[in-house]
């Protein structure tokens, strides 16, 4: 399993201050946007997405895929834990797809911070604050794809190894995956709410 996550390139997005945990709009616990950032989402919402723009569909595509392979990966370690899977035929399964994760999202969120989210703070102000936030989502979702990084390869050498801790290490996999999906899920979900609106209502992003 080759490391998809060069660190170095995050060190500028890693360098912004990241809010105390006790900030409800913390990744960790934030149930949902405050009410100042879902203005676009109100002018157009969710049930109105119909007939989008490339751009826009293809945003919503992707984030189908990621949650797709979160469900396809929370199986593979369910079916594991249930004993319908075997160590090897876990590790055949979970890894590729957890590569492909990691370097899709990690992908993904390169592009948004680099290039998106500079365009949209330029087109619509008012909503800065809003993609503010969701570029600190990027830098905690980050430590997630790290962790998961680190834990698939350990989970890879001890089973490539026949280690008697490879066990173990396919509980720390499931485990961080379990940890990771909430905070992603409730990510994917706050920025449709802001860039599907912003790209429509607002246009002049590609």
């Amino acid at each position: 399993m080759t490391p998809p996550i060069p660190t170095g390139c995050w060190a500028a997005a890693l360098s912004r201050a990241r809010p105390p945990l006790s900030d409800p709009l913390d990744l960790a616990v934030r149930t949902g946007l405050p009410d100042d950032m879902l203005y676009l989402v109100r002018d157009l919402p969710r049930d109105r997405w119909i007939g989008l723009d490339q751009t826009a569909a293809f945003w919503l595509q992707m984030h189908a895929g990621f949650r797709a392979q979160q469900g396809r990966m929370a199986a593979l370690t369910g079916r594991w834990r249930a004993g319908d899977l075997d160590l090897r035929g876990l590790h055949d399964a979970v890894l590729p797809e957890l590569q492909a994760f990691l370097q899709h999202l990690d992908g993904h969120h390169r592009i948004e911070s680099g290039h998106y989210f500079p365009a949209f703070r330029r087109i619509e102000p008012r909503i800065q604050h809003g993609l503010d936030l969701l570029d600190r989502d990027h830098d905690a979702i980050h430590a997630h794809l790290e962790a998961l990084l680190q834990s698939g390869l350990a989970f890879h050498h001890a089973v490539r190894d026949g280690a008697p801790g490879a066990p173990d290490r396919a509980h720390r996999l499931s485990d961080i995956l379990d940890q990771a999906a909430p905070a992603l899920t409730r990510h994917l979900d706050d920025e449709e709410d802001i860039v599907i609106p912003l790209m429509t209502l607002r246009g002049g992003v590609a």
